[in-house]
């Protein structure tokens, strides 16, 4: 699972999400950011509705949920996922060396316009975000992780796309 910033940051580059069972998120509320959800056939599932697409919850007694709108609810993709929605971009991981001859992190090798790239970070799935994030800012990401028309979510929340959590209502530092 990538990190909160991470996922603004996608979310606001236009990632699209096709909710699948198992996917994780958080709902984009100052006090809910800190507890994820999985998506579950039997106790977290997406339904539509006349006013559209919302994200259930079944059966949640020790939370005072019923539904989440979809655009209200922050993506949190995990590894396969973000090296899925990579498409044919994604060449290689790569573990990393440290200077004392040991682990450092992980590369994530890509193209851009058959330009090979290079993300690095010390979680492998940070760096698939973090070169996903690439391929959207330059406009060339797979479809399938494009939203049509650029953000998805910017006219439907409650607080400044984009904006850090300390600049929302009521402030929050994640």
């Amino acid at each position: 699972m990538i990190s909160l910033a991470l996922s603004f940051q996608l979310r606001d580059a236009g990632l699209r999400w096709e909710p699948e069972s198992g996917d994780r998120f958080v709902v984009n509320q100052p006090h809910l950011l800190d507890t994820p959800f999985v998506l579950s056939e039997m106790t977290v599932e997406v339904r539509t509705i006349p006013t559209g697409r919302i994200i259930a919850f079944n059966g949640t007694t020790e939370w005072a949920l019923d539904s989440v709108e979809l655009h209200r609810a922050l993506w949190l993709p995990g590894e396969a996922r973000l090296r899925e929605l990579l498409g044919d971009s994604f060449q290689r991981l790569e573990r990393t060396v440290g200077a004392d001859g040991g682990p450092a992190g992980y590369r994530v090798a890509f193209t851009v316009r058959a330009e090979e790239r290079f993300v690095e970070d010390p979680d492998p799935a940070e760096c698939y975000g973090e070169a996903l994030l690439v391929l959207l800012r330059e406009g060339v990401a797979p479809f399938a992780a494009r939203h049509p028309g650029g953000n998805q979510t910017e006219a439907a929340l409650d607080w400044p796309v984009g904006a850090p959590p300390d600049e929302w209502p009521g402030g929050r530092s994640v």
